[in-house]
């Protein structure tokens, strides 16, 4: 084989092998932005302090992501996925808006229920941090493009936006903790709001 052949050959193992560490590397940012929010929260959350507890340097950190806003969004990815929210694909293709919309209520509440403690501090940083705030935003207004869909299946005529508006609002991460913390379990809250949206859109 002539070292160029050899050469071609290695390339792609190299990418391969860089391509592995970087995801290594990126899920050691993830870990430590999710230790240090648990443990220190939002303000002593750094980009220097997030190479510090994942062991690489901060420009690897800054080259990964860019920002610390990008690290929050990536961790919200990270915990969407654990939730379980990629269910909401087969949700939005059920045959009946009432399958539809007891689909959406149980994605939703057992999302916000595998995390409650982290997501009401990625919650509130959304609330202190515009760039961030824009983030969380843009996801509440995708809940509530599927709201309106729902709503729209059922038929009703008239006041789909408020409808839509009511159930985005009962299905929000703050309603499902403010259930699950006042004397009701995780579970026993998604009966509740499964009750009220059905109610809110008129099941």
């Amino acid at each position: 084989m002539t070292a160029k052949k050899r050469e071609e050959c290695k390339r792609p193992y190299e990418l391969g092998k860089r391509l592995e560490q970087m995801d290594q590397n990126r899920a050691a940012v993830l870990q430590a932005a999710r230790a240090q929010l648990e443990a220190k929260g939002y303000r002593q959350l750094t980009m220097g302090s997030l190479a510090a507890e994942s062991g690489l340097t901060r420009q690897t950190v800054h080259n990964l992501f860019g920002t610390k806003t990008a690290v929050l969004e990536a961790l919200f990815d990270v915990m969407a996925l654990g939730g379980g929210m990629e269910k909401m694909r087969e949700v939005m293709t059920q045959a009946s808006a009432e399958a539809m919309l007891e689909g959406f209520v149980g994605v939703f509440c057992r999302f916000w229920a595998s995390d409650r403690v982290l997501m009401r501090r990625i919650r509130g940083i959304g609330a202190i941090d515009p760039e961030f705030g824009a983030v969380i935003e843009a996801r509440d207004k995708r809940r509530l493009q599927a709201a309106m869909r729902i709503v729209g299946k059922m038929g009703i005529r008239g006041d789909i936006e408020e409808r839509a508006a009511a159930l985005t609002a009962l299905t929000s991460f703050e309603f499902f903790d403010a259930l699950a913390e006042n004397a009701l379990d995780e579970k026993r809250a998604q009966t509740v709001v499964l009750e009220l949206a059905r109610k809110a859109v008129g099941c």
